[in-house]
């Protein structure tokens, strides 16, 4: 999604159209900002939540969990501040992701969500791969291929 405003673009109208019912888009900083934040201007909602990956001096009751993704090479922190909870309390929150591979991410968003007290509307991504793309409860637009070291489809 990064650098690339036309397929940011296309994907979040793509996304919407098959999204539920949904008050509030969440993602996990950083790879979904930019498809979260447009999915909520096509849907007209002035707020996203993004999960930072620590928390900040303007974050007050900080909620936290932490993330093994196979994009990172260490275990992260995803983290939510009093004001971002106060806009999921009790709302349909929709969780936003580019790819979904090992679900870890989408594992840690949910965890925070059980602690804030909102309902999960639904899981999107752009992409979803490996056994991800089996999954029935996850809705994306197009299944990535995964490659053998040698280059052939797995």
């Amino acid at each position: 999604m990064f650098s690339d405003v036309e397929i940011t673009r296309a994907s979040a109208a793509a996304l919407l159209e098959k999204a539920p019912e949904f008050d509030v888009i969440i993602t996990a900083e950083s790879k979904g900002i930019p498809l979260a934040y447009e999915m909520a201007r096509q849907a007209g909602i002035n707020d996203y939540i993004v999960a930072r990956k620590g928390p900040k001096l303007y974050m007050q009751n900080v909620i936290t969990t932490e993330v093994d993704s196979i994009t990172t090479d260490h275990i992260q922190t995803l983290c939510l501040g009093q004001t971002e909870i106060d806009k999921m309390k009790g709302k349909k929150v929709l969780i936003i992701d580019d790819v979904i591979s090992t679900g870890e991410s989408l594992l840690s968003i949910e965890t925070l969500l059980k602690q804030v007290g909102c309902e999960i509307a639904g899981r999107m991504a752009v992409l979803a791969e490996g056994e991800a793309a089996d999954r029935d409860d996850i809705i994306f637009l197009e299944k990535l291929p995964l490659f053998n070291a040698d280059g052939t489809v797995k």
